[in-house]
């Protein structure tokens, strides 16, 4: 059976305008000024909503109170003159955000681009149940020097330039378990998927080829979540694994040793050391794309462009 996509919004063009907003904590101005002159220079037209510019005032690690970032996210969904959604950082809060967010009166929307990733994993999971859209996951609008400039490149390119971009390797990452499988993109930040299980917004990795990643989890933490992905039943019918980044979560060799002894014995598909999550050189993950992953050639191939 071929796997279906979800609804793929349209591809952003010069000229778009795209809210930028926060559901998490607060950013640093600094590094928020250099994003935005960043999309600006792609040609894109953002737009800062005011949880873009809260420093803190309900909690230093809060954007803003719950009904501030819930508002700004329902108005970024439901105004028809905002192209795409991307989010200034993550941190903590979008749990929050959600548990606050009114859905009523937006399914039949036109779908739009949202972009993301580790804390907005939630907001990627709960766009995909509640709406059925497809989405990014990928690096977020503030941007610090260094290999983000690469990242930031991976994403403006799936956003911009979709059919360039559904040819995705890994040439970093190893085959735990070789194989080729069929499913629909899924998974993010492993703590916020975690953090979703149930509630009304998880989406279950069944038929889904998963991205599983996280950032400054200690091993035992990281072998804990897995288990719970396990027991509950949320990795039941999986049919890849894309393991990503384990940043500041302990050598890289016990960490894969953790991913295969709770993974490997599902007996699909699987790679390690893939270059999408937290730290370094990383690559955009469409979300919600049906696509056909070789975990021996370590490649994942989109079966239509991430965007229409």
């Amino acid at each position: 059976m071929t796997p279906v996509s979800l609804a793929r919004p349209r591809a952003l063009e010069p000229g778009d305008r795209v809210a930028v907003l926060c559901v998490s904590g607060p950013v640093e101005p600094g590094a928020l000024a250099a994003g935005l002159d960043a999309l600006r220079f792609a040609g894109l037209d953002p737009v800062t909503y005011p949880s873009a510019h809260d420093p803190g005032t309900m909690r230093r690690y809060l954007a803003g109170d719950d009904a501030m970032r819930a508002g700004d996210l329902r108005s970024a969904l439901t105004d028809p003159g905002i192209a795409g959604i991307m989010f200034a950082r993550g941190g903590y809060g979008a749990q929050r955000t959600l548990e606050a967010m009114d859905w009523d009166g937006l399914a039949g929307i036109r779908p739009k681009v949202v972009a993301g990733y580790s804390d907005i994993t939630a907001v990627l999971e709960a766009v995909a149940v509640r709406l059925g859209w497809a989405s990014v996951f990928g690096p977020m609008v503030a941007i610090r020097e260094g290999a983000a400039h690469y990242s930031f490149g991976s994403l403006l390119r799936t956003l911009m330039r979709p059919g360039q971009a559904t040819v995705i390797q890994y040439p970093q990452a190893v085959a735990v378990v070789p194989g080729a499988a069929r499913g629909v993109t899924t998974g993010g930040t492993l703590s916020l998927l975690v953090s979703s299980l149930g509630t009304g917004t998880s989406r279950p990795a069944r038929d889904g080829i998963v991205l599983l990643e996280d950032v400054g989890e200690e091993d035992y933490r990281i072998d804990r979540m897995l288990t719970q992905l396990r027991r509950s039943g949320y990795l039941d019918g999986v049919a890849g694994i894309v393991a990503g980044t384990f940043t500041d979560c302990g050598p890289p060799e016990a960490i894969q040793d953790i991913l295969t002894e709770r993974l490997a014995p599902l007996g699909v598909p699987m790679i390690a050391g893939a270059n999408v999550g937290h730290g370094g050189q990383v690559q955009a993950f469409p979300y919600g794309i049906a696509a056909e992953f070789d975990a021996g050639a370590a490649t994942l191939r989109l079966l239509e462009p991430p965007l229409s």
